[in-house]
């Protein structure tokens, strides 16, 4: 059982955010998690869904959270190396082992 398969049971914060041509985006948060002192969000486009038939195909967005004052801000991962170290380490976590992709956005 992966952390996705009970995820039509949960209500999900849906974060909204500018994407790079300026068009307002909203994500679901689908968690939170921890990697080095620093936390990451894992985040699914509103429109698509995680379903049994459908779990390879949903595009989850890897995204790092910081704190700026008194707000949450979302940021990019360019760095190649810290989003395969990012990867590796949520998809050893028990119940991500069946998520074969991560993209970041």
């Amino acid at each position: 059982m992966n952390r996705f398969d009970d995820m039509d049971n949960r209500e999900l914060q849906v974060i909204k955010t500018v994407g790079e041509n300026g068009e307002e985006i909203s994500l679901k948060l689908l968690d939170i998690v921890t990697v080095n002192d620093f936390d990451y969000a894992l985040l699914l486009p509103v429109d698509e869904d995680i379903q049994d038939g459908s779990k390879e195909e949903a595009e989850v967005i890897l995204m790092r959270l910081k704190q700026d004052a008194s707000e949450y801000v979302f940021e990019t991962i360019d760095d190649d190396e810290e989003f395969n170290l990012v990867s590796e380490a949520i998809l050893s976590e028990e119940g991500y082992e069946d998520i074969d992709e991560y993209d970041a956005e």
